[in-house]
Parts: C-alpha cells; structure tokens; sequence
C-alpha cells in the first residue's frame, strides 16, 4: 500500500500505520539534526523498544564510526549499542572483503574510514603504482594531492578501480546549511579521469540494506524504513520492496512525494516521527 500523501484517498492516516517487527532508521534530519533529537524521537523509540520491536541506525555519514553514533545517541537519551550502527564504514568493509580481498587501498576520507579500513586488514598506500582501489569519500581535507593520487592511480597506470561509500550531494547541518558531500569528490575524480564509479555503498544501495537486515536478523516483509530522503531512503526501500515512512522533518518533501511513480512513493507519510507509535497506543 503506497501512499501519495495524508488525507488523500485511500492513503493511511497515521492512526492506520501497522506495527513491524523491525525498525531501520536514518538518523540526520530522521532522529536528530545536528545535536538535538527531533520532535517525537525518544518517545518512539522508547516505546518501540518497550514494546519488543527491533531497532537500528542507518547513515550515510562517514566520518563518524559506529562508536560514535552510538555514543552521540546515548548522550541524547537513547542508548545504543555500535552494533545497532550501520554506516559505510560497515558496509565499505563488506565490499571489500568481498570484491577486492588483499587490495592497496588509498582512501579519499576522514580518519574514521582509514581507521576502520586499516582495522579491517587492508593496507593503505599513497603510491599510484600499488593501488588497486581507490575509496572517495566525504571528505573535509579534499585537495589537490589527494586528486592527483587518484588521478595517477586510475588515469596514468589504469589499474585502480573507484568506489564509494555513499552518493550524497550534501550533508544537512543545523539552521538550513549543509557541506558538500561524497558525490562532490566522485565528480572531481570522473570528471578528471574518465573513470566510473563501479560501486556505492551507502543509501540507497542494496548493500546497506541487506547488511541492516542481517544485523536485525529479519525479513525485510517485517520491517520499516524510515527516513527524511526519497533518493536515498525511500527509493533504497522501495527497489528492495520492503515499507517505508517518510518523515517530513529533513529534506523531502510532500510534494515531492507525490510527483514519484506509485511504486517508488513511501507507504506512509508522517508528518513527526512518533506517529509511528498508533499502532501500539494503550498496549
């Protein structure tokens, strides 16, 4: 059930949002903007932990670790465990296990993402003649040199292949500004070389979800997506054909809802976070 928006016909009230057994939320803009939790968010999941549901954070946001989100979240009042956390962090790791086991990696990222690369046994290098996978990411110390590297890496000797650990334009900060993000970076480095991103692993690739539901250890029929962005949350939902809500506190909205094919709409649209919790009023 697909839904254009409130009040329309035939489109769900937030008093007729069913209760899942998971819960797979975005964090910026979904749970919180900048250090403050949105309207409705402790209520909710408080309640939906109180109930017995599962709960986990999503993020495409690199620069922190799932130790930090947890730790950010748990100063706001919700306590969490970095394995409810998946970022790309987690999932950058994945891929590379899987795709480029034993790669040189150079990473275009902050100290969190080499951090947690090098953790995960690949060996960094700056040398363009060694890299077999060039990482870019969201990253504030983005210069020259570092695009230079790469150049070399996947221009001069041809032998890098370049990935991502998310597609974001920006990120949203507090009081309506955002920084460039990830994407700003992929385009440099394509525009420069003629190389392509052959993977992505943040929102809305498949690869985020099905690691979040292998944490959860759930079907995706018996979860919820929720989240502030139709190109990343809602549309990594809906190609994956599990529900989805789409809060109206960050950067969609309910207009732009509507104008997507019904297949790509969310299956509710809230206006606060907490409406999510009709399903278990007076439980």
């Amino acid at each position: 059930m697909r839904a254009p928006a409130p009040g329309a016909p035939g489109v769900p009230e937030a008093t007729d949002v069913k209760a899942y057994e998971g819960y797979l939320f975005d964090l910026d803009g979904t749970i919180y903007l900048g250090d403050e939790l949105l309207p409705g968010a402790e209520d909710l999941i408080r309640g939906l932990r109180s109930s017995g549901r599962e709960t986990l954070f999503l993020s495409n946001n690199p620069t922190k670790d799932p130790q930090m989100y947890a730790d950010k979240l748990t100063r706001l009042g919700l306590a969490t465990s970095p394995e409810r956390i998946v970022n790309p962090l987690v999932t950058i790791v994945a891929w590379l296990r899987r795709e480029a086991p034993g790669a040189a990696v150079f990473v275009i990222g902050e100290d969190p993402l080499v951090r947690a690369i090098s953790a995960a046994g690949f060996r960094l290098t700056e040398d363009p003649r060694e890299i077999d996978v060039v990482v870019a990411s969201y990253d504030r110390g983005f210069d020259y040199r570092k695009l230079q590297i790469a150049f070399d890496a996947l221009w001069q000797y041809r032998r890098a292949r370049l990935v991502a650990t998310n597609p974001d334009a920006y990120c949203p900060m507090p009081q309506g500004r955002g920084e460039p993000d990830a994407a700003a970076v992929i385009a440099a480095i394509e525009a420069s070389t003629g190389a392509k991103c052959e993977a992505n692993v943040g929102k809305p690739a498949a690869v985020m979800l099905t690691t979040a539901l292998e944490v959860l250890g759930l079907p995706g029929a018996q979860c919820l997506m929720v989240g502030d962005r139709l190109h990343t949350d809602i549309a990594m939902a809906a190609s994956a054909g599990i529900d989805s809500a789409l809060v109206l506190t960050g950067e969609s909205t309910e207009e732009m809802a509507r104008q997507l094919p019904r297949d790509r709409q969310p299956t509710y649209i809230l206006p606060r976070i907490d409406a999510l919790l009709a399903p278990f009023a007076g439980a």
